[in-house]
Formats: C-alpha cells, sequence, structure tokens
C-alpha cells in the first residue's frame, strides 16, 4: 500500500511539473526572446503583468496564454515576453529579472496598465497594442492577425 501511495506521489508530482513547463516562445528575457523573434521571423507579444495580486492579468494569462487558439497560433506566428510584476514577497523576482522587468515597463508601459500588453518586432520597434477585453483566445487571436496585416502589408 505504501509502494502504491509513493508511486501515486511521484506520478503526481511529475504530471504537474510537466503542465508547468512553459512552451519553446515563452520568454522572460528580452534579449532571448528577440534572438527567437527574429530567428522565427514572428512578432513579439510583450505582457506586463501582476501575477499574484491583478485579477484582469490572471485572466488574461488563464483565458488567452493558456488557450489551445492561442498556442496553436503562437507556436508558429507569435513569440511572448512575459514579464511579472508580483507583489507578495514570497514571489518577488531575482533582483536581476526586476530591474529587467522595471526597465521594460519604462519603454513600452509607461502608464503603468496592466495587463499591459504590447506587441514589437525583433528590433524592439512597437507594432501594436491590443486589448484584453475578456474577449475569447479566438477574438484575441484575431486581433492579434489584424495587427499583423496593418504592421506588414
Amino acid at each position: 500500500m505504501r509502494l502504491l501511495l509513493a508511486f501515486l506521489t511521484v506520478l503526481l508530482l511529475h504530471s504537474t511539473a510537466a503542465a508547468q513547463t512553459a512552451p519553446a516562445y515563452w520568454f522572460t528575457d528580452m534579449p532571448a526572446a528577440q534572438a527567437f523573434a527574429q530567428a522565427h521571423e514572428a512578432p513579439i507579444l510583450v505582457v506586463f503583468a501582476g501575477s499574484d495580486w491583478c485579477r484582469p492579468c490572471i485572466q488574461f494569462k488563464q483565458d488567452i496564454l493558456l488557450a489551445a487558439a492561442f498556442d496553436a497560433y503562437a507556436q508558429t506566428n507569435l513569440v511572448v515576453l512575459y514579464l511579472d510584476f508580483p507583489a507578495r514577497r514570497q514571489n518577488q523576482l531575482a533582483p536581476m529579472q526586476k530591474a529587467h522587468n522595471e526597465a521594460l515597463a519604462e519603454r513600452y508601459n509607461p502608464t503603468g496598465a496592466f495587463p499591459g500588453l504590447v506587441v514589437i518586432d525583433s528590433a524592439g520597434q512597437v507594432l501594436g497594442t491590443p486589448e484584453f477585453k475578456n474577449q475569447s483566445a479566438d477574438a484575441f487571436v484575431a486581433l492579434l492577425q489584424a495587427l499583423s496585416t496593418t504592421a506588414h502589408p
């Protein structure tokens, strides 16, 4: 019985860890996101989020970023640069990551919007600023597609 319980615990921990693995197109570092975007000729969706305090940010991540429709689109058409600004002490980022995120917020999110969404090219030029208005993942993907069409006719 103990062996079965131990096996089930290990299986649960493994499946939880696997479920939390970020997709290949998901980054928290601007230079890495830019290099990937350049190699794949894809724009970068910069997401400014408060993962432990901002309800719309949490909803955006759950309803859009983790949705199958968004994943299917992003796998070949988009890079995500997820910049977190947690409030709780236990969720604080490393000082270098915090400084990195704050510097990018000064450049791309000067109004401090959360979730702040900006689409840039691999050189860092702003292509557009889509808004999250509780739309479905399919509707958000359509918004990104329309944005990429107008940015690169």
